[in-house]
């Protein structure tokens, strides 16, 4: 018997832009009677008039699947994950290529997927386990687990379209969790909840993984990726880049990332420059191969590069560096006295890794005398973004935990 869950082969998605037949049916009404009536298609978007009349979505892709893999599908925004999971889930149909299913599949792709706006949460249940191929007795041994974990047990006779959003995807993911499928294809409808069912979610999924199941998952939270996924396929501009394990697929999107930001590589505008005695000629930052990113994994250490320069002979000044996160609150600010016979000199600043929790972060840098006035200053640069590649705040995606992570002692008295 094959140990194979999916096998891909030739894969590709072209959509024409702006033609009939391109998008959902009531986007082709409203499309066809616009031409109809010579009129200006109103569902286009700004600009798209530039775009190639072909895009191609997926171009040309192969893997495959073992039974029991966990997959993370990752990639940048537009590269595919998406439309190769609808594809999957049967929801669209390829260009081209050949797909091979060995199972029962379970989607969840969008808020609502599957569900009936007017059927109540329980005839929903029941609705999906006979899409899923289950028996009535079968879905009725679930139905109490089911509701339970969705936590929507006050309004599972109520009409779903008067559901909120995450009310929805609580539901909808109990569902396809719970019913037993061989496959489950979940992409990042988990962001839509809170942290709490989030953590809830993927402690279910890691279960499902435990059981033997397939589970395909697309997000761009990478610490869930790698404490559910033991393996990993990268997507650029709809073509495969890297199948193997989450790690190196991990490693993979984030150097796929880096690069993003290289303008917060600050280089001094020399007519703006030559009038000061010392001043800030670079800052850049890198990792310890002296590689420049803008992108850091959790346990990846950080170099920041500046540049003193003086137009005045020996430099004499004291630098300082403050660290800021996103909403311009300071994380840190360190100074160094910098004396040097040479015009100019290159100051290497490495920061330890593990100790700056996952978000988006900038730099001040400023040349001093006397420690408080400011011969130069450059705000903003450098903006880097540090990833959680498996912390166990993982499982809290959405909470803010702050700017460091410490790893305390924790004593339970007795």
């Amino acid at each position: 018997m094959s140990n194979i869950a999916i096998s891909v082969e030739n894969l590709s998605k072209k959509y024409n832009l702006g033609s009939i037949n391109s998008g959902s049916f009531s986007e082709d009404l409203i499309k066809g009677w616009a031409k109809i009536r010579g009129k200006q298609d109103p569902t286009i978007q700004i600009g798209a008039e530039h775009l190639p009349q072909e895009y191609w979505a997926l171009k040309g892709i192969d893997f495959e699947i073992h039974k029991g893999d966990s997959v993370g599908i990752i990639g940048k925004n537009g590269a595919g994950k998406s439309t190769l999971l609808k594809i999957l889930s049967r929801v669209t149909t390829p260009t081209t290529g050949k797909i091979n299913i060995n199972g029962r599949i379970a989607s969840l792709l969008e808020v609502g997927t599957g569900f009936h706006p007017d059927l109540t949460g329980r005839e929903n249940i029941y609705m999906n386990g006979a899409i899923l191929g289950m028996g009535r007795l079968e879905i009725k041994s679930k139905l109490e687990e089911i509701i339970e974990f969705s936590g929507v047990d006050k309004y599972i006779e109520t009409p779903v379209k008067r559901y909120s959003s995450g009310m929805y995807v609580r539901l909808a993911f109990a569902v396809a969790a719970h019913l037993e499928p061989e496959i489950l294809i979940i992409d990042e409808v988990l962001a839509v909840g809170d942290a709490e069912f989030q953590k809830k979610c993927l402690g279910k999924m890691s279960e499902v993984s435990n059981d033997g199941r397939t589970i395909l998952f697309v997000s761009h939270n990478m610490g869930a990726v790698s404490e559910l996924c033991n393996k990993a396929i990268v997507l650029s501009k709809g073509e495969i880049i890297f199948t193997g394990d989450s790690a190196s697929g991990i490693s993979t999107y984030t150097n796929l990332n880096s690069g993003n930001l290289k303008s917060g590589v600050f280089k001094a505008d020399p007519k703006k420059s030559s009038f000061k005695h010392n001043f800030i000629a670079s800052v850049s930052i890198s990792d310890q191969k002296f590689n420049i990113k803008d992108n850091f994994s959790f346990d990846e250490s950080m170099v920041l590069s500046v540049l003193l320069k003086s137009n005045e002979g020996p430099l004499d000044t004291t630098l300082s560096v403050t660290m800021l996160t996103k909403s311009q609150n300071k994380v840190f600010t360190v100074h160094k006295k910098i004396t040097s016979e040479q015009a100019e000199k290159e100051i290497l600043l490495k920061m330890p890794s593990g100790i700056f929790a996952p978000n988006f972060y900038s730099f001040e840098v400023s040349s001093l005398v006397h420690n408080k006035i400011v011969y130069d200053s450059v705000e903003n640069v450098c903006q880097v973004q540090i990833i959680d590649n498996g912390t166990e705040n993982a499982l809290f995606e959405g909470l803010d935990y702050g700017s460091i992570i410490i790893q305390p002692e924790w004593i339970l008295k007795s």
